[in-house]
């Protein structure tokens, strides 16, 4: 399982808003199966097999083409461990235990 953040931008837009832009790709999210996502005010992390997260990532980077926008850059960082179980929750947790610690 890897843990993926993902930012879609339109650009040249007519209005300084995005949020239109943002439900459309969030949309994609719900209809998706097999993930779970977390949307942030500067992105959405989605936790999944890659894959099958690429594919959704994909979907969300053609919403704002379909609402008539000609230009969308999209960035991707990707987390995958492959020697224990990854999660958006299992890595927060991993940094409170530390904050405890201290």
């Amino acid at each position: 399982m890897a843990v993926l953040e993902v930012t879609v931008v339109p650009i040249g837009t007519p209005s300084a808003s995005l949020s239109e832009y943002v439900a459309g790709c969030v949309g994609v999210l719900k209809e998706a199966g097999g993930i779970t996502y977390r949307l942030t005010p500067m992105g959405t992390i989605i936790e999944g097999e890659l894959d099958r997260v690429l594919e959704i990532i994909r979907l969300m980077h053609e919403q704002p083409f379909k609402k008539g926008v000609a230009r969308v850059v999209t960035t991707i960082r990707i987390d995958d461990r492959r020697d224990k179980e990854l999660t958006m929750s299992g890595k927060m947790a991993a940094v409170e235990a530390r904050l405890g610690d201290s």
